[in-house]
């Protein structure tokens, strides 16, 4: 790798056509972006698979980039060299970001400087690749959509996955009821261990009533929801009065009775990060390096793979048996 990086070139994947996971292809000769103005060139050491990447992959996704592109967006790594225009960030500093420009599977990889933090000596590479857009879509769907507040009640549906764990140390340490679920006992203890008071299996075929029944039949305020397609109709009888859905995560459509939001005067809210304004990014990165800071934000690192074996891991995203922390890329 030393040789090909001296020649300007760098392994990347790269996606010459929408499809399954094997339209993903790791090139050994993609050139090294050069940064701009005000972007960074990072050395990526680790970097974060979301489930949406494999949604625009497949091409069902709203957002179409143009071909050939490489996916990824939220890595971390060493800062290689700086455009012109940056002043924050020099050669050496270790950071993680939350949006790369030119794809984060890859060795390298460009970002603008404001989408760029600093990474605590506390945290290791593959835990700075499970904090931007894990952290930042929870406290967006709790804070800046949810409107949460200290005392309130929140139910986070997938507890166990990047964005879960992440709504669980936030949702415990802004001083919320937190219940979680998730799939698998490893899967409940890993939510118990991460803030949830309280973890319900999912599978259990009457884990409802074990909800409705430990809220005292009052419902929850807000539930974090990371596979809508399956559970918004049932959220809809475990909201509280004007409780509210976030939604996190869709895999497919579902049929709901609209009547329901108008019996507790609830309501249903998309969530996405890609909305976000400049100002409520701040807001977030403020958060989270706080947390960082005060040591309750400490992400879960799941499965690692190796860039080689991004197609299993895009695999795995989906049909795996139950989550269990953040999936990392190690290029």
């Amino acid at each position: 790798m030393a040789a090909a990086a001296a020649r300007g070139a760098m392994r990347a994947v790269r996606v010459f056509e929408f499809g399954g996971p094997e339209v993903l292809r790791v090139q050994a000769d993609v050139p090294i972006p050069a940064p701009k103005g005000t972007q960074v060139l990072i050395k990526v050491h680790a970097c974060g698979v979301n489930p949406v990447e494999t949604y625009i992959r497949s091409g069902n996704h709203a957002r179409k980039p143009a071909l050939p592109y490489t996916p990824g967006s939220d890595v971390a790594g060493v800062i290689e060299s700086v455009g012109e225009h940056v002043t924050a960030f020099k050669k050496g500093d270790r950071v993680f970001t939350s949006a790369t420009l030119s794809g984060g599977y890859a060795d390298y990889a460009v970002a603008e400087a404001n989408t760029v933090f600093p990474l605590s000596d506390k945290l290791n590479f593959s835990q700075g690749a499970a904090v931007a857009i894990p952290y930042f879509t929870a406290y967006r769907a709790l804070f800046q959509k949810g409107h949460a507040k200290a005392g309130e009640s929140v139910l986070i549906h997938g507890a166990s996955g990047g964005v879960g764990i992440a709504a669980c140390q936030i949702a415990r340490a802004y001083g919320l009821k937190v219940l979680g679920t998730a799939g698998t006992e490893e899967g409940m203890n890993i939510v118990l261990r991460n803030g949830a008071h309280q973890a319900f299996n999912h599978r259990e075929a009457n884990y409802l009533d074990k909800i409705k029944e430990y809220t005292k039949m009052q419902g929850v305020n807000i539930i974090i929801e990371m596979l809508s397609n399956v559970n918004l109709a049932a959220d809809l009888h475990l909201l509280s009065q004007a409780g509210r859905v976030m939604v996190v995560g869709c895999r497919g459509s579902i049929e709901i009775n609209p009547r329901e939001t108008m019996n507790k005067e609830s309501s249903i809210t998309g969530v996405s990060l890609f909305l976000q304004t400049e100002e409520e990014r701040r807001e977030c990165a403020k958060a989270v390096l706080e947390g960082i800071e005060a040591g309750w934000l400490n992400p879960v690192v799941g499965p690692e793979y190796p860039l080689q074996e991004v197609a299993r891991a895009h695999e795995d995203i989906i049909h795996s048996s139950g989550a269990r922390g953040k999936m990392v890329l190690l290029p």
